[in-house]
């Protein structure tokens, strides 16, 4: 990934961000952001995990100083995932990969 932005990923619907919620309800956070904030390889992190997972909680935790609505503007931004929800400090994301098998990826409604 390089420093730019990525292209933005469709907006969800209401439907398909109810049925990513429901996939997310037991996932754990597979990121952490701590006191070093939403640096370059915590994007690369993300961006790596959502490669291989399509939906993943980033959770940030207190001794960050990284503001949550931020977080979620930004975070999508930089790795083109949509934030599907935000609950506490726990984001969860969701980006389509291309590199998983065709019956592994998730199929929106």
């Amino acid at each position: 990934m390089n420093d730019k932005e990525r292209p933005r990923a469709p907006d969800l619907s209401n439907t398909q961000k109810k049925y990513l919620r429901t996939l997310g309800h037991n996932l754990t956070p597979l990121v952490y952001i701590g006191r070093e904030g939403i640096a370059k390889n915590v994007i690369e992190a993300i961006d790596t995990a959502l490669l291989s997972h399509e939906l993943i909680k980033v959770k940030i935790v207190s001794t960050s100083t990284v503001n949550k609505h931020e977080a979620a503007i930004s975070i999508p931004d930089q790795t083109g995932s949509q934030i599907v929800q935000l609950i506490g400090k726990t984001l969860l994301l969701y980006r389509k990969s291309s590199k998983r098998k065709k019956d592994d990826q998730i199929k929106l409604p």
